[in-house]
């Protein structure tokens, strides 16, 4: 049930791009228990004026024009330690496929509860049982 979005620049290569969509995806499944095949991304370039972060950088963390916002949107109730292995898988998993910094992976985590997705045919397949 997460929906991802994926905000990198518009130079970022197809070998990047193709790494942090499927590394998200591996960590989702392989991290924070979400079933196969719930694969939902939302992948957007943007011109370098159009991805803002400080240029001084923020909390000891330094960025570059190679930063990778990404936003998770998913289902309350996973653990603290969980949310940290997926940062964790995520960073390194990228880092390691693609060689983008670990410092320009930028996640933000927004949980929902069940009964606010619709996968299709305007049902809430998630429905409170009654």
């Amino acid at each position: 049930m997460p929906l991802v979005r994926i905000n990198l620049s518009k130079d970022a290569s197809q070998e990047v791009v193709s790494a942090v969509s499927e590394t998200v995806y591996e960590a989702m499944i392989g991290v924070a228990n979400v079933p196969e095949d719930d694969k939902f991304q939302i992948i957007s370039r943007h011109a370098q004026d159009e991805l803002v972060y400080p240029a001084n950088g923020y909390l000891g963390v330094s960025y570059t024009p190679g930063i990778v916002f990404i936003q998770v949107t998913w289902n309350a109730g996973r653990s603290i330690d969980v949310k940290k292995a997926f940062f964790k898988a995520v960073a390194e998993g990228i880092h390691a496929k693609a060689g983008v910094r670990k410092e320009d992976i930028w996640i933000s985590l927004v949980d929902v509860v069940k009964e606010n997705w619709s996968f299709g045919n305007g049902e809430m397949q998630y429905a409170p049982k009654e």
